[in-house]
């Protein structure tokens, strides 16, 4: 269905906004044009509840210059926490057999595996631990500006004191992912979640997680109905999103099932299509 719902600008509260591939541009920056009306968007009483695959930290110089509050999405759902006071409203981990298997996989293909393991009380914050730098180390890094720790993947999920992760991470090609999915679920079925995120990230988190339910908790937490809330997203990790709100508009860079699942297509990324149709909607 594209374009077939009216949307009522004063009725909407707030936005659940997916960042890499929809609001920010293809370098990763929010343009003027996006800031500029996202802003409006805060002046004018609407909430922007960032649903992102990034982390925390990989987020936060975007949240930080909106200064947006409130719940906000990490990790594909798997973390929902209240910003800016840093309140985790809910983390769900992957079972530490799963990721031992990712591990084990990587090693035995060659392929370059990560993972982010949580904060505790020794060691505040997020994690991301990988076992070698490469050219897969730099292009997250570039890309999330965070880097990771390099250290043994197999002591650490080893350690008593970790009760499982937030997610493992394979960052490959379309070919090498072709061969890593189907090992993956055959192996786990549904005793996990796969997502492609940002071409060639592919992550692993436990069956429970996905932004739509991160969404929910959110939209619980901020007593939102699903006809006050507009989606927007680029990837597979999207729709999810698109099922939970009211409405929902995909750019034109995303994929063919992403773009059949939303309510309106919008400009690309690289032409800031998200800034262009909100202000439309609220400027």
């Amino acid at each position: 269905m594209q374009n077939t719902k009216k949307i009522d600008p004063v009725r909407i509260k707030a936005l659940a906004m997916d960042l890499d591939g929809t609001v920010l541009t293809p370098d990763a920056r929010l343009g003027d044009r996006t800031l500029r009306v996202l802003k409006a968007c805060l002046n004018r009483g609407i909430g922007l509840i960032f649903c992102t695959g990034r982390s925390l930290e990989g987020a936060e110089p975007y949240r930080a210059v909106l200064d947006a509050r409130g719940p906000m999405v990490y990790f594909n759902g798997a973390k929902v926490v209240d910003m800016p006071r840093g309140t985790i409203l809910s983390q769900t981990l992957l079972d530490k057999a799963a990721a031992n298997f990712c591990v084990d996989l990587s090693r035995k293909l060659g392929v370059y595996c990560q993972i982010y393991f949580p904060g505790t009380q020794e060691r505040p914050g997020d994690l991301l631990m990988a076992e070698y730098r490469s050219e897969e180390t730099a292009l997250y890094r570039d890309h999330t500006g965070v880097d990771a720790v390099i250290g043994d993947l197999k002591e650490a999920l080893a350690d008593p004191r970790c009760t499982g992760c937030i997610k493992s991470m394979f960052i490959a090609g379309p070919a090498q992912q072709d061969v890593i999915r189907p090992i993956l679920s055959e192996q786990f079925g549904g005793r996990i979640y796969m997502t492609r995120t940002y071409g060639a990230f592919l992550e692993v988190m436990s069956p429970e997680v996905s932004k739509g339910r991160g969404l929910k908790l959110a939209m619980d937490h901020l007593g939102l109905r699903p006809e006050e809330l507009i989606a927007l997203g680029d990837g597979e990790n999207d729709i999810p999103l698109f099922e939970i709100a009211g409405f929902s508009a995909a750019p034109a860079n995303a994929k063919a099932q992403v773009l059949a699942a939303a309510d309106f297509r919008i400009g690309s990324d690289a032409e800031e299509g998200a800034a262009a149709f909100l202000e439309a909607l609220f400027c």
